[in-house]
């Protein structure tokens, strides 16, 4: 056994011995990568900054169907320092509640349905951070989740007329308080959702003095499948002809209460995008509202749901959004899909890889 520990250490000596110095192994400044800020020309095969920038961001604090990451007041804060560097003005509360979960303490929530009180006001500390920050942000209306059971929007009606009220009355004095979003999905004629959205529209108008409301639908093209579902894509998809002539229908019924329309862009194919975005822009026009995109920030096109989106993807969104003249980007959603603190590290790669298309130094905002 001694011997072998000599044998051993003879050898241990005899490799430091021949040991090259540190420095040798250590990789030279020129190679090392380089952490992004904003100053560098990158080498691209295609222009930079051809796309609609992202300027507003939904907040999706129910996570109904995306992993909660569990922040408080300080992580929150941090991360609209974050939305103001990248150019985002406007925050919009998806939805205030959805089935028993709430953002916000309702009495009338919790007796009618329910629902349980939230550890923490949302909307108070998302509108605090809003004044801090100096964007506006958008109220979304309460989801009871009828209507996804039903099929019949006008289940949601009579809950959110008091829901605004009560909303404006306790919230309405921040300056950030800027719009409604009447949260409401729809993709088609759907049952109830013209006059739905009209009653809802108008009520929002009416307790705030005329603040703007919006909605975003998606496009039911051949991705707009069931995400708890299998399946990437469909066969029933709606064509272009179709789409125009439903949502010329759906505007010209709700157009005098609800200033905006985002549709959501990941239910059709890239090569798609410029067809629907036409004729988004076209309808918005007729009625005099203003057509946002919805950039959605998370991939359809893998089976995990729902992982951050490859840039080359968005990219190509914001593009098409921008040659069709539309007028304001959102996307759903920042702080999962695009911030540098998400818990999905592949959403910081994509705040920078945005960061470098636009030409901003996040650092310097």
């Amino acid at each position: 056994m001694e011997d072998r520990r000599s044998f051993l250490k003879k050898i241990a000596l005899g490799a430091s011995a021949i040991a090259l110095p540190k420095a040798a192994f250590s990789i030279s400044d020129a190679a090392k990568p380089k952490i992004y800020t904003g100053a560098e020309d990158f080498p691209t095969v295609t222009p930079r900054g051809l796309g609609l920038p992202i300027t507003g961001t939904f907040l999706d604090e129910i996570s109904h169907d995306i992993p909660h990451q569990n922040w408080g007041e300080a992580e929150w804060d941090a991360d609209f320092a974050h939305m103001k560097a990248m150019g985002i003005d406007t925050v919009i509360l998806i939805r205030s509640g959805y089935r028993k979960f709430l953002t916000f303490p309702s009495e009338y929530l919790s007796k009618k349905h329910g629902c349980y009180t939230p550890h923490v006001d949302l909307v108070d500390m998302f509108l605090r951070l809003a004044d801090k920050y100096g964007m506006k942000f958008w109220f979304g209306l309460y989801d009871s989740g009828r209507y996804w059971d039903t099929g019949d929007m006008s289940w949601e009606v009579e809950d959110n007329m008091y829901v605004i009220d009560d909303v404006w009355k306790k919230y309405g004095h921040h300056p950030s308080f800027g719009g409604w979003y009447i949260s409401g999905e729809i993709s088609r004629a759907t049952k109830g959702a013209i006059d739905s959205f009209y009653k809802m529209g108008k009520q929002c108008k009416d307790v705030s003095n005329g603040l703007p409301t919006f909605i975003s639908p998606w496009i039911d093209g051949k991705k707009a499948v069931m995400a708890s579902g299998g399946q990437l894509t469909k066969e029933d998809a709606v064509g272009v002809k179709e789409h125009e002539r439903e949502w010329n229908e759906i505007f010209d019924g709700i157009h005098e209460v609800v200033d905006a329309c985002a549709f959501q862009d990941g239910h059709i194919d890239y090569d798609e995008l410029d067809a629907f975005f036409e004729v988004n822009k076209r309808l918005a026009d007729k009625y005099g509202m203003q057509c946002w995109t919805n950039a959605e920030s998370f991939d359809r096109d893998m089976p995990i749901k729902f992982f951050p989106i490859k840039f080359e993807k968005l990219r190509l969104k914001l593009e098409a959004a921008k040659r069709a003249g539309y007028d304001k980007g959102i996307t759903f959603e920042f702080s999962h899909f695009m911030s540098p603190q998400s818990a999905y590290i592949q959403a910081h790669h994509l705040y920078n890889r945005y960061c470098e298309y636009f030409g901003i130094n996040p650092n310097l905002a």
